[in-house]
């Protein structure tokens, strides 16, 4: 089996500041963050190859620079990438600052695509991530001419996406479509969050050619659609500590199976698992392949049909 190689599209990344309390006394923490960083970090902990194609400019491109730690192909740009300042002393998220990022010129645009369409067509499956969803870097049209370009020669493509930008990544016909259950029902695709209406969202999703659509839904079984059949993906119960970026380390394992040759049922076992360590640590896009492969063969995949 090989170690797989993934292309990921994270066209903007962030720089976060984290503040943390030991002991009483602050702890600081600077990383580079940001959807597609915190897939490529879990892809790299699975033993995968990640490459984030991004574009860094301004003073917050140039410390991201050293700080994304997995290999990266880089657009210079002039547009400045964005960051958040973010008070976890008393166990919350509290948000203190946070800056957009610029949007790209026309240039810096045709640039950053050209360089993802080559690394993906290099790579056996791409994932198309997003920005914040409050920065618009890219227009959403990026988004669909990826997922078509890369998917018509042989580059297996995954979307992690909502909103507009996942309704023109769609347009593009992906391989197969992350989604949470909270952006099924916000977006229109299911009519509310019982599992009948999200199986009812997952095969319209489908129908565009999708081999697999995975909605994953906070604490509850994640509900996925694997060639036509409807399973319900029972992770091991563990205590957590921070839910943010379990689905994105869904996302990356799924991925990093599938890259290196696995079927869809097991590669989804190794997301699911990937995202139940995540949320167990403190860091975004974290976790051992130790950890994450003990916890995949306790996974299972629950046949679900509608009543």
């Amino acid at each position: 089996m090989t170690d797989g190689r993934v292309a990921v599209f994270a066209p903007s990344p962030q720089l976060t500041v984290t503040v943390e309390e030991i002991d009483g006394v602050p702890d600081v923490h600077v990383h580079a963050g940001g959807q597609g960083v915190w897939q490529s970090r879990m892809i790299d902990a699975l033993g995968g190859r990640a490459l984030v194609c991004c574009a860094l400019g301004g003073e917050t491109g140039r410390v991201l620079r050293h700080l994304i730690g997995v290999d990266v192909e880089v657009r210079e740009v002039a547009a400045r990438n964005g960051a958040y300042v973010h008070d976890r002393r008393d166990g919350r998220r509290d948000e203190v600052v946070r800056m957009p990022a610029d949007a790209l010129s026309r240039h810096e645009l045709d640039d950053l695509y050209e360089l993802t369409l080559v690394q993906g067509l290099r790579a056996d499956v791409a994932i198309l991530s997003g920005p914040d969803e409050d920065d618009v870097p890219v227009p959403h049209s990026v988004y669909e001419r990826l997922a078509r370009d890369l998917g018509a020669h042989g580059t297996e493509v995954v979307v992690d996406l909502s909103g507009e930008r996942l309704a023109r990544a769609l347009e593009g016909g992906p391989a197969v479509i992350k989604v949470s259950h909270e952006e099924m029902v916000a977006d229109g695709l299911a009519e509310s969050d019982s599992l009948p209406d999200l199986a009812a969202g997952c095969r319209e999703l489908a129908s565009g050619g999708a081999r697999a659509v995975v909605v994953s839904r906070a604490a509850e079984a994640t509900l996925a659609l694997i060639e036509g059949k409807l399973v319900l993906v029972e992770s091991p119960d563990l205590t957590p500590v921070d839910t943010r970026g379990g689905g994105d380390s869904m996302t990356a394992g799924l991925a990093v199976g599938l890259a290196q040759g696995r079927s869809l049922e097991e590669s989804l076992k190794l997301g699911a698992a990937a995202g139940a360590v995540n949320v167990t640590r403190h860091g975004l896009g974290s976790g051992s392949d130790g950890a994450v492969r003990e916890l995949a063969g306790r996974v299972r995949l629950r046949p679900w049909e509608a009543a």
